[in-house]
């Protein structure tokens, strides 16, 4: 999936992975893919590309948080960056990845919105 950011000709890629024990299809990959938008749509502008791999660790034994996503994303011009979060299901690893990637890129970037949804003071023009 790509998606323009502010209309401009860049696009940041979101990729999907699914290991062999990950099923869901289409359904699986569409949600995937809307909740990293959600939670990466206010750094799309500094982003080039965002994967996702999703596995399943221990394949049909099941057990406790053994659904893995490792997500990975490209800032534009510097080192990939990548976090990995474990769950007891496939959605809730995908949360807790986006949630634990977004606390990286804001120490990363700084802070891109305030809290509140006002801009930061880093970016408030000086007198």
């Amino acid at each position: 999936m790509e998606f323009a950011t502010n209309g401009m000709e860049k696009a940041m890629q979101i990729q999907i992975n699914t290991g062999s024990g990950i099923h869901g299809g289409e359904g699986l990959i569409d949600k995937a893919e809307a909740e990293i938008t959600a939670v990466f749509e206010r750094f799309s502008e500094h982003l080039t590309r965002v994967e996702a791999h999703l596995t399943d660790q221990n394949g049909n034994k099941g057990g406790p948080d053994d659904k893995q996503c490792v997500l990975e994303a490209r800032p534009t011009g510097q080192q990939p960056v990548a976090v990995t979060h474990r769950a007891e299901t496939i959605e809730e690893a995908i949360r807790g990845a986006a949630e634990s990637m977004a606390h990286l890129l804001d120490s990363r970037f700084g802070k891109l919105h305030h809290a509140k949804g006002g801009a930061s003071i880093r970016h408030m023009a000086s007198e």
